[in-house]
């Protein structure tokens, strides 16, 4: 099984308001960065969608370290809030939509996550803040429907 690590982090200039996510990719000697910037939508949308975009954009079933800065990422998973959202029926959980698509995501990968302190030097994350800061003031901005409901 192929390891990889996944970087990640989300920005969003307001909070709701424009936003965008930044990953790296990296395997061995290969590495590949994605971004997108979103029109109107939350810091913590943006943090999960890079998860997202990094796990879906993997081929084959890979052993993924996901390090984020994300204490509500990184918590909902490796305390288990997840698993209690997913019995409740996802009532009273914010970004149903974001989760439901993580677990479909992330169900063919042995994933775990690693949290790091944000904006404290690690060159990942400040490489992964840069592209999401830029997708989130440049662009191309998507629609993100269902940030005008969320408050997360």
């Amino acid at each position: 099984m192929t390891t990889v690590d996944l970087f990640t982090d989300g920005s969003s200039r307001g909070n709701p308001g424009p936003g965008g996510y930044g990953l790296i990719l990296r395997s061995g000697s290969h590495q590949k960065e994605i971004s997108q910037g979103f029109k109107h939508t939350t810091n913590n949308r943006m943090e999960l969608m890079a998860v997202i975009v990094g796990l879906e954009s993997l081929k084959t079933p890979c052993a993924v370290r996901v390090i984020s800065d994300s204490k509500y990422v990184v918590d909902a998973i490796e305390k288990q809030w997840i698993q209690g959202w997913v019995k409740r029926s996802w009532k009273n959980v914010k970004n149903p939509d974001l989760w439901q698509r993580y677990l479909l995501s992330a169900r063919t990968h042995r994933v775990r996550f690693e949290w790091i302190k944000g904006h404290n030097n690690h060159p990942e994350n400040e490489r992964c803040d840069q592209l999401a800061t830029e997708a989130a003031l440049q662009g191309p901005h998507l629609d993100d429907p269902w940030a005008k409901d969320s408050k997360a």
